[in-house]
């Protein structure tokens, strides 16, 4: 193998770039500097980030920019990777050390660094307001939310637990099991907050990732994160967008009920929520072609969660319990925004 040239690495890149590496238009059209101040209150808040007047000293390792970490924590979210298969993939993969702006003389940031950042960002509940303000750039850009709104919600597995029936009682209770509170080390590894529900017969454990996305554009414009027995429907208000510029609501029959439908007049909402069949009184033709009618609509959420679960593999959360769960998905949504954010940008110049 031969000496590395001085232009070696460009040509490297300049071939990514022939086959469409994907990031460094997301690089491009992220501003990336307006999260800037909302990751370090976070940072700032959880002890990871100080001033030169709180710093005992100004030797030592300076501490890692933000920008760089958050944008470790998109490609996280992007490929669903673990905190050490993230560590390895930047220092393996070209493409990703150019997104985050690193060199092949750089150091990169560790698994370990890379879970401290991110529980900063839990405790301080700061993914909430990442996805909210990029949700505020799109519409600057001119993807104002219209065209109505889907709501729907998609299972995400967590690790699971293997308690006893008197364990699940406790926890489904509210409580912590009397013979975990003096086992502090296995009592970090147990999930009290995941839930099992059964979709289709088959029985699922973890969370839910609800959202409501605009029709036009396919983005997630609202989302909330619950454990996986919580019901569509008491999700359901949390979800709606009263920004879009069209008034209909579509979503599957989970979520027809008639204080449903009550709580969408009032608002100024126009339902298009699939019709529920009851005991002795099946749906009548016409309400089944309506049904399919709204599903050639309601169809394109399918779209979002598809692409989550297959291009973005988010079919799991390796964390444990709510609000790290909020966090991880939060983040699948976000980074699933900029995405579809570089993806129309690249149809719109086409």
């Amino acid at each position: 193998m031969g000496q590395m040239g001085f232009f070696d690495v460009s040509q490297r890149y300049e071939g990514l770039d022939r086959k469409g590496d994907p990031l460094p238009l997301i690089a491009e059209l992220v501003p990336w500097e307006e999260f800037r101040p909302r990751l370090k209150a976070a940072l700032k808040a959880n002890g990871l980030r100080k001033t030169a007047a709180e710093r005992k000293s100004p030797a030592g390792r300076k501490p890692w920019d933000e920008l760089v970490i958050f944008k470790a924590l998109v490609l996280q979210a992007l490929y669903n990777l673990s905190d050490e298969q993230m560590e390895y993939q930047l220092r393996d993969r070209l493409s990703f050390m150019r997104f985050l702006g690193l060199g092949l003389q750089d150091r990169v940031p560790d698994a370990t660094t890379l879970w401290l950042y991110r529980e900063a960002l839990v405790a301080a509940g700061a993914v909430e307001e990442l996805f909210a303000e990029f949700d505020a750039h799109l519409r600057a850009q001119g993807y104002a939310a219209t065209g109505g709104q889907i709501v729907d919600a998609s299972i995400i597995a967590a690790p699971k637990q293997h308690n006893t029936r008197d364990e699940n009682a406790a926890i489904k209770a509210g409580e912590v099991p009397p013979e975990w509170s003096s086992n502090r080390a296995k009592l970090r590894q147990k999930d009290t907050d995941a839930r099992w529900t059964k979709k289709h017969g088959r029985s699922y454990f973890g969370y839910k990732n609800h959202v409501g996305i605009d029709r036009k554009n396919k983005l997630v414009r609202r989302y909330t994160v619950t454990d996986a027995a919580c019901h569509d429907s008491q999700q359901f208000g949390d979800l709606l967008d009263d920004t879009n510029s069209n008034a209909d609501v579509w979503g599957d029959s989970a979520y027809s009920s008639e204080a449903a439908e009550t709580m969408l007049k009032e608002n100024g909402y126009r339902s298009r929520v699939h019709r529920r069949g009851a005991r002795n009184h099946p749906l009548s033709e016409r309400e089944q072609a309506g049904n399919k009618t709204r599903s050639r609509v309601r169809a394109r959420v399918e779209h979002v969660f598809g692409h989550q679960t297959t291009a973005m593999g988010g079919k799991i959360v390796r964390t444990i319990g709510l609000a790290r769960a909020k966090a991880k998905i939060g983040m699948m949504n976000l980074a699933y925004n900029i995405g579809r954010f570089a993806y129309l940008h690249r149809m719109a110049a086409a």
